[in-house]
């Protein structure tokens, strides 16, 4: 029988290459449910492909709520989540409700409630597969040498600013950032890949991920993003995980879970391939040490890390502030207190707004010394 798949953010980065994936695999997959937030256009093209898909365009008025009612009703065998940001939480929690399986490529979900999400999927036998490069390798990694797994070793490309001095980054523009030298990917995801606020992220979702203490999680600066990432065995010996930068390889991963399915994305090419790494500079990327902070405060700090980085990334991208602003915005909104438990999903959507308001405060100072 063929799965039954929902794909969540259809017209973005992830949701583009899940399509694909998908129409070179119809004999496997039907789409029952396609979402995008406000692009009417992209969502009917899809749509004209998929003509029995149910569509959702979740950025009209009450559009959330019928989004969330959509993944209820079609109960689908496996969703996609590739909506971007915080946006995305209230939709996989849905997604965990309604008995899917969840193919997770919105990290905001385990970043800002990872105990809530992990114990609800738990409740209701859910599996959740992760899509992120990264953590579908690690997944796939310890799936193949489970508890022998020590260490985790996040890969991180550096991003367009890998070579510039600290001095020299507070000038770049958004232009600059979006240029991400190995990725195609969305804005955002792309202004955080060049602060590494991406991997600060990252850290933060694999130790939710994997039940792994964040000081055991280490990130390594890998400019071809072809070693996707790492796990060091108690005996010291480390395996890796190789393909080209494709996000299709992790997504049909994810959608044949837990077979293994061919694929065509093109073979590495070891005739002419070149693998560096090296340590990341802490001074110019401030944001992996906040996000080390925050995952151990842990409660809601990782939450108010996301809902600072996510508005400060939006005042950069309008030119409001400037890009080393960013971690700027993200460490005065920490310093706050957000040590509050949480068992449900109210805590967690009132810390992202407090934390939105004063990053807002910060910045409107900011742009105001600015003027």
């Amino acid at each position: 029988m063929k799965k039954r798949v929902a794909v969540l953010g259809a017209t973005g980065s992830i949701g583009k290459s899940s399509l694909d994936v998908l129409s070179k695999n119809r004999e496997h997959f039907e789409i029952a449910l396609l979402s995008a937030h406000s692009n009417h256009a992209g969502l009917g093209k899809i749509a004209a492909e998929w003509p029995d898909a149910l569509c959702v365009l979740s950025g009209e008025d009450g559009g959330k709520e019928k989004l969330l009612s959509a993944i209820r009703e079609v109960r689908a065998d496996i969703t996609i989540n590739g909506i971007s940001g915080s946006a995305g939480l209230e939709p996989s929690l849905a997604v965990i409700e309604s008995g899917s399986s969840l193919a997770l490529a919105n990290k905001e979900t385990v970043v800002m409630a990872g105990r809530l999400v992990f114990r609800l999927a738990a409740e209701k036998n859910v599996k959740i597969i992760p899509v992120d490069s990264e953590h579908s390798a690690i997944f796939h990694l310890i799936e193949a040498h489970g508890a022998k797994v020590d260490e985790i070793l996040l890969t991180a490309s550096g991003g367009p600013f890998r070579k510039l001095s600290p001095q020299e980054m507070e000038t770049v523009t958004p232009q600059a950032a979006l240029r991400h030298p190995t990725w195609n990917m969305g804005p955002k995801i792309t202004i955080d890949s060049a602060s590494m606020a991406n991997k600060g992220l990252e850290i933060i979702e694999a130790a939710g991920f994997f039940n792994m203490p964040p000081e055991k999680i280490k990130v390594v600066i890998h400019p071809q993003s072809v070693v996707h990432s790492m796990v060091r065995l108690a005996s010291g010996v480390l395996y890796a995980q190789l393909s080209r930068p494709d996000m299709r390889h992790p997504i049909h991963d994810a959608l044949y879970w837990p077979e293994m399915a061919d694929a065509d994305f093109g073979a590495l090419d070891f005739d002419s391939l070149t693998l560096e790494f090296e340590k990341p500079d802490m001074q110019k990327f401030p944001m992996l040490a906040l996000a080390r902070q925050a995952a151990a405060q842990g409660s809601l700090y990782p939450c108010a890390y996301n809902s600072a980085n996510e508005a400060a990334v939006g005042a950069f991208l309008k030119e409001e502030i400037g890009f080393l602003d960013i971690p700027r915005v993200v460490d005065y909104v920490l310093e706050r207190d957000w040590s509050g438990g949480f068992d449900s999903i109210e805590p967690v959507l009132k810390a992202d707004a407090d934390a939105r308001v004063a990053a807002l405060s910060y910045i409107k100072r900011t742009r105001k010394a600015r003027a």
